[in-house]
């Protein structure tokens, strides 16, 4: 520890709180992270059994940049925490009509398929693509690294006249509409607004950048699965000299003279100058502190737009399964109909598309030699009851319709299964209604409207994870840990100056 005003409790061991971590550390910090859990990763956390090793929550590695770029703040390469490799194909894509495409690394292969789907798709793909790599520079040079303190920062003359350009004030389905009018091409250029936990109807256009993410840039895969990623964190930040409490949940944020000055745990009291929440934003704010030093009222997080959470089965299987790639994403006919029992009338879908990854097929390690590890994933409402009984017959009824779209048996060869859905996600993580990402990417809740990095009403108190800007996605937390740190040691040199 350099000096004592420098020293920071991180609560919560996710991406988040991990990469914060070793950034203060790293800039001579005495940083000591604080988990409810036994064991790291947050939603990245693994799961074993008999052989299966499933990572539980995040599942594909995109802007692969963005971690090399961090590790490079430390002078060190992601190769020596972590290998990669490259997907082919990079995901299996399944129609309602049963058709399917995979997308792979070879750009040819896909403009040939777009142009299958309508006349002119290849052409209009490239123009499409092309506008996405612009817009992605721009978000990374202008947008997704900076620190907005205030609806000034986001507001200026710039972002207004990009803005236009990047498709900021038109939702997505509207701005791919312009491309595509064949639903195939548009569910492709679509669907990873699942993912960053939001609706295409009502997501900026700016998030057309998400298609050159993963046709341009690629799909990647750690070996060991996503976390090798947190292995690799956690060797970080020991090296710079974070220390870890687990099983240690944090009852309460101590705050004295309108300053944090610590946390209060099931294990007693623990000081420091400084506190960052990697906790749920929702459970720190309704929780952890008192009304009077909330930033947002309860009924901010009642009126907000959250994003969905997942059901999620945890399966092994005793046999290959040869019609699954890597990553493969379904979608139903009934798509809107999915989105709108999501974001508009929330029940469960009764025709839902759905993501099954088979990471088996690229790793080892994933499952036993003769059998397939299985992550099957549908979007569904936050705050929905998933009582056990409904889960069972909720999941036998899904899989027999996966079972039909694959045209191959899953159940008879079944040797593990687990369920994980909303009452989890609130268990585990204290997630707002059980949702599985937190607050959707609409345009009110974008940048500068979501929820801001600095306590507004605690001095000393920060945040990181995927409520603050840039927000969801495990690229995004790692950005957003990057502006907490940068922006916790320019306070600390201001407040010095000052004092």
């Amino acid at each position: 520890m350099s000096n004592g005003k420098k020293k920071a409790l991180v609560v919560g061991a996710g991406f988040g709180g991990l990469t914060v971590s070793a950034l203060l550390a790293y800039r001579g910090w005495d940083v000591t992270v604080v988990e409810k859990n036994s064991t790291p990763g947050g939603r990245a956390r693994v799961w074993e059994q008999d052989g299966y090793l499933f990572d539980m929550g995040p599942s594909w590695y995109l802007m692969p940049e963005v971690f090399e770029a961090f590790f490079r703040l430390f002078g060190k390469k992601r190769k020596d925490y972590y290998e990669l490799e490259k997907l082919d194909p990079y995901y299996q894509v399944i129609f309602g009509s049963g058709e399917r495409v995979t997308i792979t690394p070879h750009l040819e292969e896909t403009y040939r398929t777009f142009e299958s789907f309508e006349s002119g798709g290849a052409k209009r793909l490239q123009e499409y693509l092309s506008q996405a790599r612009y817009k992605y520079e721009v978000a990374m040079r202008e947008f997704l690294y900076r620190d907005y303190r205030s609806v000034w920062d986001f507001l200026n003359w710039k972002l207004l006249i990009e803005g236009s350009r990047l498709g900021v004030f038109s939702s997505l389905d509207r701005f791919v509409g312009k491309y595509f009018k064949d639903h195939r091409a548009k569910k492709i250029l679509e669907y990873a607004m699942v993912f960053l936990g939001a609706s295409p109807k009502n997501t900026p256009g700016l998030y057309s950048i998400m298609s050159h993410v993963d046709m341009n840039l690629g799909v990647y895969y750690p070996k060991g699965g996503i976390h090798a990623i947190v292995r690799g964190l956690v060797k970080l930040c020991q090296e710079q000299g974070v220390r870890f409490l687990y099983d240690t949940e944090v009852k309460s944020i101590l705050v004295r003279e309108g300053k944090a000055v610590g946390v209060h745990t099931v294990q007693g009291d623990l000081e420091a100058n400084k506190v960052v929440v990697n906790a749920d934003y929702s459970h720190a704010e309704l929780d952890l502190l008192s009304e009077e030093y909330r930033t947002y009222p309860k009924a901010y997080w009642d009126k907000a737009v959250w994003a969905p959470s997942m059901f999620i089965a945890y399966l092994g299987t005793s046999r290959k399964i040869p019609s699954l790639s890597h990553h493969n994403l379904y979608f139903s006919d009934a798509w809107d109909e999915h989105f709108y029992s999501i974001f508009q009338a929330p029940r469960w879908p009764e025709d839902p598309s759905f993501y099954l990854s088979c990471p088996s097929k690229t790793d080892p390690q994933a499952a036993p030699p003769d059998g397939e590890n299985l992550f099957f994933l549908i979007p569904v409402a936050p705050g929905l009851p998933d009582e056990d009984e409904f889960r069972e017959s909720y999941f036998q009824r899904m899989l027999e319709k996966a079972e039909t779209i694959l045209g191959e048996k899953i159940q008879p060869y079944l040797r593990v299964k687990r369920f994980y859905s909303q009452r989890d996600f609130l268990s585990d993580y204290h997630a707002f209604k059980g949702t599985a990402l937190g607050l959707s990417h609409t345009l009110r809740q974008t940048a500068i409207f979501r929820p801001p990095r600095r306590s507004r009403k605690v001095k000393g108190l920060y945040y990181t994870g995927h409520y603050p800007h840039p927000g969801v996605g495990v690229p995004s937390v790692f950005i957003c840990s990057v502006i907490t740190a940068e922006g916790m040691e320019k306070d600390l040199n201001e407040e010095a100056g000052s004092g």
